[in-house]
């Protein structure tokens, strides 16, 4: 029994790790099931490239 639980806590963990659910390890989805934090960091991402674009814009038309 303490292997299995052990076998679960590292299947937990690495679904965190990928911001997959536990269904996506086990194949029991098609894709990968996002939660709202995943989400919610894809969009900060995205900000921040969109940031990061527009500054490298402005400096080469300076």
């Amino acid at each position: 029994m303490r292997r299995c639980r052990a076998s679960i806590e590292a299947a937990k963990k690495l679904a965190r790790a990928l911001g997959v659910t536990l269904d996506y390890l086990g194949g029991e989805t098609d894709g990968p099931v996002f939660d709202r934090k995943t989400a919610e960091r894809e969009h900060v991402f995205a900000l921040l490239d969109a940031f990061l674009a527009k500054s490298k814009m402005q400096a080469i038309l300076k």
